[in-house]
């Protein structure tokens, strides 16, 4: 449509429209609501969607304690289960972290992330919140003017507009966010680690208490339990493998090898009932705004799943932002706001950083003009230092769990 046929179709308006209805979105929603700032949030997929949408369910200390802060922590209290111990199985043997005792002496909270957004979509709900599902944004217009909108299909199909004093894009790497950008008004580093996992779900319990992380000639394994029935799994494989290519079978028996699970103890079976392909990628936008409009979440910055960074990083600079915005619209400080992209980048590098030291410690070289062997031998004494060293181990514990 055209900027004339859009200014004749249904308008609402908000201080601040929210796009996208993930935790960076409904933890922005929450606080600005609670601070009485006008907000929406604008989500295209169904509430059922999001609901059971299965995420990541590692948070750190740090979301906890944004949460905690302003009273979003119900569901952790109720149902969080408390980790700290991680596994390495290599062909030297086997080693165990708990860095609750290392570092800055901080754990993670296992919560699945679709049981938070549920939460954090109640509690927003329940104080009047504005939530707009089947509502798909199609551009964030005059984002560079103090009165910018974003135009959406509804979920009939019907066009309308939002307008507001400012535009958070929560809505991911793909989202109109991005897509809104002119060119040249934020630069992009992106790196390909080269990397692919089979992401698989399974109706299984845990086979291990710990993050299992396992290195073999086949490939990089990875364990993560999700609840008391359900574990995450990851397999390296091929790049260009298509998810339903391998059989449970196949998986299962895999995932035992590279798990070493005849020297270890065997790993209980069941049901794969999700199976994605990821290709390890990192990309970071600078900076994380472009006049009204603000990037949070994996909009703001894609990171690999090697750390279990990604939702931790949204929630961070959901709390950033909703502070720097609160300040705007309450007592016209804008320096907050000025300050928010510096502010996000710092941790966002910090945890790239990590995330690419752990890509080179659970996997061998991609490039065919190294020398594997010469990779391979400082692989195995990364890890040796990794398992002998304590200066080392507090390192990793402060960075593992660290945002």
């Amino acid at each position: 449509m055209t900027e004339s046929q859009y200014a004749q179709v249904a308008q609402d308006s908000a201080d601040v429209v929210i796009i996208g209805a993930g935790p960076a979105g409904l933890v922005l929603a929450n606080l600005l609501q609670h601070d009485g700032i006008d907000c929406v949030v604008l989500e295209r997929a169904a509430s059922a969607h999001i609901r059971n949408r299965a995420r990541a369910g590692y948070l750190a200390a740090n979301t906890v304690r944004v949460l905690e802060r302003h009273g979003l922590d119900e569901g952790i209290r109720l149902r969080g289960q408390e980790h700290s111990v991680c596994e390495f199985r290599t062909r030297d043997g086997r080693f165990r972290l708990d860095y609750r005792h290392l570092g800055r002496g901080e754990t993670h909270t296992v919560h699945p992330q679709h049981e938070l957004v549920s939460e954090l979509l109640a509690c927003f709900v329940s104080a009047g919140g504005r939530v707009r599902f089947g509502t798909e944004a199609v551009a964030v217009r005059d984002a560079d003017s103090a009165a910018p909108s974003v135009t959406v299909r509804e979920e009939d199909g019907r066009p309308a507009r939002w307008r507001a004093r400012y535009v958070a894009a929560c809505d991911g790497r793909h989202g109109v966010g991005r897509r809104s950008l002119p060119p040249g008004a934020v630069r992009r580093h992106r790196r390909d680690h080269g990397v692919t996992w089979l992401g698989l779900l399974a109706e299984a319990p845990p086979s291990l208490d710990a993050v299992g992380y396992a290195v073999h000639p086949h490939g990089f394994a990875g364990h993560m339990a999700r609840s008391a029935e359900i574990t995450r799994y990851y397999l390296q494989c091929a790049r260009g493998t298509l998810a339903d290519e391998w059989s449970d079978e196949r998986i299962w028996d895999e995932l035992a090898l590279r798990m070493r699970a005849s020297e270890y103890g065997p790993l209980v079976r069941g049901r794969v009932v999700q199976r994605a392909v990821v290709d390890l990628e990192s990309d970071v936008l600078e900076p994380l705004r472009y006049g009204s409009l603000f990037l949070v979440g994996d909009a703001a910055g894609l990171i690999s799943p090697s750390a279990a960074k990604g939702a931790n990083l949204a929630v961070l600079e959901a709390e950033i932002l909703a502070r720097a915005l609160t300040d705007a619209l309450t007592r016209h400080d804008l320096e907050p706001l000025a300050r928010y992209s510096e502010r996000c980048l710092e941790h966002i590098w910090r945890a790239q950083e990590f995330s690419h030291w752990m890509i080179r410690l659970l996997h061998g070289t991609q490039d065919p003009e190294e020398s594997s062997h010469f990779q391979e031998r400082l692989r195995r004494s990364r890890m040796a230092s990794l398992r002998d060293s304590r200066t080392h181990q507090d390192w990793f514990a402060e960075n593992y769990v660290g945002i």
